[in-house]
């Protein structure tokens, strides 16, 4: 599990010929990036000088200290869903029974493929928001980090999209494809605004 393993570690199997962890798992550690990033802010923005704001900067940094773990749970899970979709494809087809139960197999495992990303982009703008929240009262020597973990989410989040529509193509049902379609469709766009829009901000602060 990547959650149990090295950096180290971890990026061989990344770059080994084989098919997981891939783009998916990437995507969530991503976004496990930019939370920790996040939180580590927050606990720069503590002490006197920042009193007035403390409800506020413990509430970000457990909130973003729980992403980290949920994102990284992602990682895991999205290698687990993708192993799923592998091991459907090797299922026999040699009469028409076995082929409708394989095809049918494939297309419930793709399906249960995309709902990883799809909740990897909601993770991705929860850090964004959070990030978001933070930016006012931000200590501003490790300013720079608010939009580093901007830039982080926003990469899992146009990431995961990647690895949603790749799983829609794939499928043959028309209903479970266009149901994928209709809950997914543009998800990622707010996160990608917003988390534009706070790396500029904090680009406008430093060079003030």
């Amino acid at each position: 599990m990547i959650s149990e393993e090295t950096i180290g570690s971890y990026l061989t199997r990344l770059a080994s010929r084989q098919p997981t962890p891939g783009g998916g798992a990437a995507a969530a550690l991503h976004a496990a990036q930019g939370a920790a990033l996040v939180a580590m802010v927050a606990r720069y923005t503590t002490g006197g000088k920042y009193e007035q704001h403390a409800a506020l900067v413990q509430r970000i940094t457990q909130a973003a200290d729980d992403l980290v773990n949920e994102a990284v749970g992602l990682a895991d899970a999205d290698e687990q869903a993708f192993q799923a979709v592998i091991d459907a494809y090797k299922l026999p087809a040699t009469t028409d029974e076995l082929k409708a139960a394989r095809a049918a197999t494939i297309d419930a495992a793709l399906v249960q493929a995309a709902q990883t990303p799809a909740h990897l982009v909601t993770v991705a703008g929860a850090v964004v928001e959070l990030a978001t929240e933070l930016f006012d009262v931000a200590n501003a020597n490790v300013i720079s980090d608010v939009a580093a973990a901007a830039d982080a989410a926003r990469a899992a989040a146009t990431t995961a999209r990647v690895n949603i529509d790749i799983n829609v193509v794939a499928i043959k049902d028309p209903g479970a494809r266009a149901g994928l379609v209709q809950r997914t469709d543009g998800l990622e766009d707010k996160v990608v605004m917003a988390a534009d829009t706070l790396a500029a901000r904090v680009r406008e602060r430093i060079l003030r």
